[in-house]
């Protein structure tokens, strides 16, 4: 109990198995969903409540700080801490973490955030591929939510891609298995219990195996694969990629970009990844005059909704399922490993 002119309580049981500092970060949310604590509201003080209830500093402190990074209560210098958030009806709280800004990462969180609804308060932070932003965030956030959401992706110093080192694996790890939910890439990540992912090298092949039909008409099929990307992507592609065109007994090879004036021949067949390859290539095939899809073949990784209107055939997986995949697992408290779906979608560019 608290007396101070306030209109709440505070209850902590000695009998429970949960961790006290947790026991007052409950309570107080408890108290703001009820509607005893309401905005502005001063809270007592780390000294009162470590006094009241025979704790330490260190406890009631890391509750606060629990409290404070989930933006539900904002320190006020010399006066206190005061409630920010009286809207907690939501029941799980998620931190998103996704390697890049890019449209088709973003379809995957829209549709998470769509799916899960009023049901949850999710914070988005983008890491950028940078480890030690990633280990940041990590140390910062950890113990503060629910569930965490990771897509994992890394670079090396020379842009080339990781999935998981010993500092990722270390500090994921220090995440509860019952929170971890890990999207997109699971390569060297083993203990989450909610899995949503792509399996990059069966996936290129089994999407380029859809359509063998229109591609065995091509002579010559072209991946256009960045070895270094301030982005840069796993090297599963590039993979499977070799594997379906030696196991299909295509003639094929491998550029490290579009370059300006790229000696074009009809028959070619390309696959791009990067959005400014596609861009590049399409210009140069018009500029010489070969006709798109049927004198030279155009394929793009990672479907978005400017591709579906220009007409480019695509390999992609479903970022929309995905994401309310993830959702729907959390809402249900399932668990489970799911392959995410991957498709060849026919359009005109072949």
């Amino acid at each position: 109990m608290i007396d101070e002119g306030v209109s709440f309580t505070i209850s902590l049981s000695e009998n429970s198995r949960i961790p006290k500092y947790k026991q007052i970060v409950d309570s107080i949310i408890h108290n703001i969903s009820t509607g005893k604590l309401q905005m502005d509201q001063k809270l007592p003080s780390i000294n009162m409540l470590s006094e009241e209830f025979y704790l330490s500093r260190d406890t009631v402190e890391k509750a606060y700080n629990i409290l404070k990074k989930r933006k539900i209560i904002t320190p006020i210098r010399g006066k206190g801490y005061y409630v920010t958030r009286t809207k907690l009806i939501a029941k799980v709280n998620v931190l998103f973490l996704i390697n890049k800004l890019s449209s088709y990462k973003m379809r995957i969180y829209n549709s998470f955030i769509n799916s899960i609804g009023g049901n949850s308060q999710t914070d988005l932070h983008i890491y950028h591929c940078d480890q030690t932003l990633f280990l940041n965030l990590i140390d910062k956030y950890l113990g503060a939510y629910d569930y965490y959401v990771i897509m994992p992706h890394f670079k090396t110093d020379d842009l080339t891609h990781f999935s998981s080192g010993e500092g990722v694996l270390e500090a994921i790890n220090k995440i509860p298995k019952e929170k971890l939910v890990i999207l997109d890439n699971n390569k060297g990540i083993e203990d989450s219990i909610i899995e949503v992912c792509q399996d990059y090298e069966n996936d290129i092949y089994g999407a380029l195996k859809q359509g063998i039909e229109k591609i065995s008409r091509y002579n010559k099929l072209i991946l256009i694969y960045p070895e270094s990307s301030v982005y840069p992507y796993p090297r599963r592609i590039l993979n499977g990629f070799k594997r379906f065109c030696l196991d299909s007994g295509l003639e094929y090879e491998v550029l490290r970009e579009v370059y300006d004036d790229i000696v074009l021949k009809k028959g070619d067949l390309f696959i791009t990844i990067e959005e400014s390859d596609l861009v590049n290539l399409v210009k140069q095939i018009r500029d010489k005059d070969f006709e798109l899809g049927r004198e030279i073949g155009v394929i793009s990784y990672n479907d978005t909704p400017l591709k579906e209107l220009l007409g480019i055939t695509v390999i992609s997986t479903d970022f929309k399922m995905m994401g309310a995949t993830a959702a729907s697992m959390i809402l249900n408290k399932e668990s489970g490993k799911i392959k995410n779906p991957f498709n060849f979608i026919d359009r005109n560019s072949i």
